[in-house]
């Protein structure tokens, strides 16, 4: 039972990571909070998950949460590379 809660907890680590290489992406506010809202949700469900709390729960305020910080953060304040604006 132990080692099916640390397998299950080692491949709910791996998807986070892969959720927040993939999701880190976003040009405008709307984009910034979709992905922030994604990364939110795996995040706290992930965490709840392991801790062995209701998942949805963590699920629902992850989403919360990181869709809030998407969509308040401004392009000026993350790395986009070649698109990052001229005015930053």
């Amino acid at each position: 039972m132990y080692h099916m809660r640390i397998a299950r907890s080692v491949g709910l680590v791996g998807v986070l990571a892969l959720t927040l290489a993939l999701g880190a992406c976003g040009s405008n506010r709307f984009e910034r909070g979709v992905t922030g809202g994604a990364i939110g949700t795996a995040a706290g469900a992930g965490v709840l998950a392991i801790a062995g709390g209701p998942v949805l729960v963590g699920a629902a305020a992850g989403a919360v949460g990181g869709a809030a910080i998407g969509a308040l953060t401004n392009e000026c304040q993350i790395d986009l590379g070649p698109q990052r604006p001229n005015n930053c």
